[in-house]
């Protein structure tokens, strides 16, 4: 081969390869992801890129053991958890209160979980944590990763009501109270 001919392949082949780069790189931008839970709808959004992807409905904690409000971070993600409370091991399975999938959150002790109480779903009835139906707990475990964004709202913003539109008929937006310290691991 002659000199003159190798180098037209090799920058051919370089700019082949930059403009490859170029459009992998183009394809895989991170998605700007977050989890945004209104207490008082009692329901969770994914948003991707500043836009809803899907409401789910969710039970959120009971008056005497309030959703802490906050902004958070996903810390952890779980299949199959064992639950765990002073005295008391469940491992896995249908009696296991966090059901199929835990998303732990930054906040040691609560998370967003499945349940094996799915008539819960709607009320305020956990120890805090947020809880979901098996099946929507399961996908959305599949599309968030560690270090992705929660935000607990205790009560209605402007933001909420343009993610989660007016609160259904029955439901009144007010705080979820204070936040008590000291809990142990959610359900």
């Amino acid at each position: 081969m002659n000199t003159r001919w190798q180098l037209k392949y090799f920058k051919a082949l370089a700019a082949l390869l930059v403009a490859a780069g170029e459009a992998l790189a183009q394809e895989t931008q991170p998605v700007a992801r977050r989890l945004v839970v209104s207490i008082p709808d009692r329901k969770l959004a994914l948003v991707e890129d500043g836009r809803v992807v899907k409401i789910y409905p969710v039970a959120v904690g009971k008056d005497a053991t309030p959703s802490p409000a906050g902004s958070f971070t996903v810390a952890e993600r779980v299949t199959h958890p064992t639950w765990y409370r002073p005295g008391k091991v469940v491992p896995p399975g249908r009696s296991n209160p966090l059901g199929p999938r835990w998303i732990g959150l930054s906040r040691r002790g609560y998370g967003i979980h499945g349940t094996n109480s799915p008539r819960s779903i709607g009320r305020r009835a956990s120890h805090g944590c947020i809880r979901m139906r098996n099946a929507d707990v399961q996908e959305l475990f599949a599309l968030v990763a560690i270090g992705d964004p929660v935000e607990l709202f205790a009560e209605r913003t402007a933001e909420v009501a343009g993610i989660f539109g007016e609160p259904a008929a029955g439901q009144v937006a007010v705080s979820a109270g204070p936040v008590a310290a000291g809990m142990p691991a959610g359900q």
